[in-house]
């Protein structure tokens, strides 16, 4: 089933499916497999070479190596745009750190983890330290939910199911967290607060329609 809001096609995957990132498990494993970069638009390229500056000391010498060479993207093999990667897998703006989760269970409680030597984007520190104002692509930004420019020019949302992520699936299960409720941050940011309110109260109609769970609505 597709939902039609503000111009943009949303699929009710987005609404009805449940997913929370796992850094635990996973250690940001999105950045660094796969055989090409992070898709991109054009525009996206000037944003990543405009925070070079701000992000140059994290990354890696190999990574720093690659962007003097190549610059901060390339086209594919399938002829689309990507980030520039390292060795085959990870993109230039990983970086790798010990990283201290702080989460709440569902019984209220906080518990406090450290997750050692995971995959982090150095972009999106600089964003979240104050140093920049843009924070990643929009492909990053928004994944599980990937984002197609349809040839009438409006946008289609889709949610993509991953392998590497079946610990994220488990844990939105686990917290009844939905896609879109996961990534209200960045799609907020990507399509503004009117947009997201729309699609919070399709989401309470799908619910009264016993589609999904109270805890997801």
């Amino acid at each position: 089933m597709i939902i039609e809001i503000q111009n943009t096609l949303v699929s009710m995957d987005i609404i009805t499916e449940e997913f929370c990132c796992d850094l635990n498990a996973c250690k940001g494993k999105c950045c660094i497999i796969g055989d090409a970069g992070a898709p991109l638009k054009l525009d996206e390229v000037l944003e990543l070479e405009n925070v070079l500056d701000e992000t140059w000391e994290s990354l890696s010498a190999s990574a720093q190596a690659t962007i003097d060479k190549q610059g901060v993207a390339y086209t594919d093999e399938e002829g689309d745009l990507v980030t520039s990667i390292v060795n085959g897998k990870d993109c230039v703006f990983t970086y790798y750190d010990d990283i201290t989760l702080t989460e709440t269970d569902n019984n209220g409680e906080k518990k406090t983890t450290t997750v050692c030597n995971c995959c982090l984007c150095a972009t999106e520190k600089a964003f979240r330290e104050g140093r920049t104002t843009w924070c990643k692509p929009v492909s990053c930004a928004l994944y599980p939910i990937r984002v197609k420019t349809l040839k009438n020019g409006m946008e289609a949302l889709s949610y993509h199911q991953w392998d590497i992520c079946a610990d994220a699936r488990k844990k939105g299960r686990e917290l009844h967290l939905p896609v879109y409720k996961f990534l209200r941050e960045p799609l907020i940011r990507r399509f503004g607060e009117d947009w997201y309110d729309e699609l919070c109260l399709v989401a309470e109609e799908i619910q009264k329609n016993g589609l999904i769970s109270e805890e997801q609505a």
